[in-house]
């Protein structure tokens, strides 16, 4: 039966943007089958004393419609998200993703408070990313007419809808009670604003005409992810992990906000399924054994505190477990004579008029760099299916803060002077010592140097800054008695030991001796480094 039939109290323009024929079968008793290639939401809006049938909505149609035009026309989504309410026009602010492994966040401050005006390019936000904490600026002028979260809120996932902007001030007050929940209902992406009034019907329809419909039985459990046809709420790296460690995702029960799946619940998961393919009696017999024994209690005259996790502490976890797992490293150490550098150092700096001081590693950047045109294996990354040579050396420098390890990078190293190398790696430091420095600061390099030397560390081995292949790890200056060429036969030599980590999937053994020896040989004969 046509839809034009039942449908008398729209009008004619709603029914036609549409834009496609949508037949509605209704029986005495109620709605039978809905066949729309727009899935467009359905409504009751008037019941005849004699009948029962379930009526199109004209403001579904248009507002489905809008959707899809707004989708073509890569508009705004504010348009599409007045259609399904009374709300006025307004922007959804949402958390950015600030960084390549950022998934959530801590909202530092607020710069902008409810009711103030904020212009387009000004500060709305100070998040706390994994590397960083950074300014968030505003997308657009308006008016800041909700804030979700305070001041302070910790782990808000990326996406997450934070404030709303509106253009008017007058509309500000339509918000008061606004909340995020609701934000969440309006986006068209839900499937429960269109399944709700079929399953309203009462009678159920004899052939299920979408998965949706076999959904409802009461007896599983609530688990949101549970349908294969569902969407699934989960993080790009959650995805990613489960796919490698060969989980259903769909299985996964989610702990996050509004039942996200994390990386957790994916690690979690795998263990119940390990143990599930273990014989019963096995697995019945030692219920200890199955899971992993806690740590015994502190004795009750212990004294101790327990530290919160800050983002970049999880993240320096996170991704040196991940190196020392997945990357198969191995060592290679050299001593290097430092005498002639020492010397050179002195001499320019007693020239520089205040204009620089130069600094023990900066000639190690800088031979590292030159090693890296000499020894290009080095100067590579392993991705999966091939070898990633890099034309350009951008080292990063590890650097400690308070708030943990970070690695700002030197660009084009290769190329730049001892003094311009210099200034570069103040700069950055004071930056990540002050939290202040931008992803693009920080994100990338293709080789890392780790210096502990000013820390009376004469040697250490360091773990690689996946997915670069090979790390430096620099320790102090000694004095050391060698070989020399003199009646004495030895002389006394300030000597600094080096060790180079490498990822043996990409760099052989003999290839990072070779950088070891090219390395070397520019320190000892720093004067090479100008050719």
């Amino acid at each position: 039966m046509s839809s034009c039939a039942r449908l008398s109290k729209l009008s004619r323009s709603a029914v036609l943007q549409a834009r496609s024929c949508i037949n509605v079968q209704v029986k005495e008793t109620g709605l039978k089958t809905i066949t729309s290639a727009n899935k467009i939401a359905f409504s009751p809006l008037s019941r005849p004393q004699n009948r029962k049938f379930t009526q199109l909505s004209a403001t579904s149609i248009i507002g489905t419609e809008s959707v899809k035009r707004t989708s073509r026309n890569g508009k705004s989504q504010r348009l599409q998200r007045r259609m399904y309410s009374s709300y006025p026009t307004h922007e959804m602010v949402k958390l950015p993703n600030l960084s390549p492994t950022m998934e959530a966040g801590t909202i530092v401050a607020w710069e902008k408070q409810e009711g103030e005006r904020i212009e387009e390019g000004e500060v709305l936000a100070i998040i706390e990313t994994d590397k960083s904490t950074m300014e968030m600026e505003t997308p657009e002028e308006g008016y800041v007419a909700k804030i979700f979260l305070p001041a302070g809120s910790k782990d808000v996932p990326v996406n997450q809808p934070i404030a709303i902007i509106v253009s008017e001030e007058e509309d500000i007050a339509a918000f008061a009670n606004y909340n995020p929940d609701e934000a969440a209902s309006g986006a068209p992406a839900e499937a429960a604003e269109p399944a709700a009034p079929v399953e309203s019907t009462p009678p159920p329809p004899p052939a299920a005409p979408t998965p949706a419909a076999a959904a409802p039985p009461p007896p599983p459990p609530p688990v949101p992810h549970a349908s294969p046809t569902a969407r699934v709420f989960a993080s790009p790296l959650a995805k990613r992990v489960a796919l490698e460690r060969g989980v259903d995702i769909n299985q996964v029960n989610g702990t996050g906000p509004r039942g996200r799946i994390t990386v957790e619940d994916v690690e979690a998961h795998k263990q119940p399924a390990a143990v599930s393919a273990q014989p019963t009696p096995v697995a019945a017999a030692p219920p200890v054994m199955a899971t992993p024994t806690p740590p015994p209690p502190p004795p009750a005259t212990a004294s101790f505190t327990d530290l919160q996790l800050s983002n970049m502490r999880k993240i320096i976890a996170k991704r040196l477990t991940e190196s020392k797992q997945t990357v198969p490293h191995y060592y290679l150490s050299v001593d290097v004579n430092m005498d002639k550098v020492l010397e050179l150092r002195q001499q320019l700096n007693s020239e520089s008029n205040g204009e620089y001081k130069l600094s023990v590693n900066d000639f190690i950047l800088k031979a590292s760099a030159l090693a890296l045109k000499k020894v290009p294996e080095c100067n590579s990354q392993w991705m999966t299916d091939f070898i990633r040579e890099f034309h350009t050396v951008d080292i990063s420098v590890a650097v400690s803060t308070e708030g943990g390890l970070i690695t700002p990078i030197v660009f084009d190293a290769d190329k730049k002077g001892l003094q311009n190398i210099n200034n570069d790696v103040v700069s950055l430091a004071g930056k990540a010592r002050e939290n202040k420095l931008q992803p693009h600061e920080f994100q990338g390099g293709t080789f890392t140097i780790s210096n502990l030397g000013m820390f009376g560390v004469t040697n250490f081995s360091a773990v690689i800054n996946p997915p670069q292949s090979c790390i430096l790890a620099v320790g102090g200056t000694e004095d050391r008695i060698i070989p020399a060429n003199n009646e004495a036969g030895f002389a006394a030599a300030k000597v600094m030991s080096v060790t180079l980590s490498c990822d043996h999937r990409v760099v052989d053994g003999a290839v990072g001796a070779q950088w070891l020896t090219v390395f070397r040989s520019f320190l000892e004969n720093p004067i090479t480094m100008l050719l």
